[in-house]
């Protein structure tokens, strides 16, 4: 069981260099969770790669379609005093932070891509190679 931001989950289904972490990760913890949040960052993503024109309209309604299976009664509520607390003692966003609270709430590790969050919160966020790495 891990908390997963919304690049990892969009590295599993938008084919990139990530990929194939992403997809290994799910092979070796497929209990992914994440805060609500992760549905409308998944949402801006598809838009990007839709607008982009890497994407077309029904690729992105079936990726979203499947990302949503994935996460389907993974996705939790995020308690604002912590988001607001981790967010005022680091430099990220309330939106990064409420990845980073989830984690502590549940008591795991938040595996990301976003270096950013790794160097801050080194103790309970590691990156995809790292998690891989670490449960082999």
């Amino acid at each position: 069981m891990i908390v997963v931001d919304t690049n990892v989950i969009a590295y599993l289904f938008i084919p990139g260099q990530n990929s194939a972490d992403s997809e290994a990760l799910l092979k070796k913890d497929p209990i992914w969770l994440a805060p609500g949040l992760w549905r409308s960052e998944f949402r801006n993503v598809l838009v990007q790669y839709l607008r982009r024109s890497y994407i077309s309209f029904s690729q992105a309604l079936q990726i979203m379609s499947k990302a949503e299976q994935l996460m389907k009664g993974r996705e939790y509520e995020v308690n604002s005093v912590h988001v607001i607390e981790i967010s005022d003692n680091s430099s990220c966003s309330a939106y990064d932070s409420e990845y980073v609270a989830l984690a502590r709430d549940l008591g795991t590790k938040l595996v990301t891509t976003d270096q950013k969050i790794i160097r801050q919160f080194q103790d309970e966020v590691c990156s995809i190679k790292d998690y891989i790495g670490l449960q082999s």
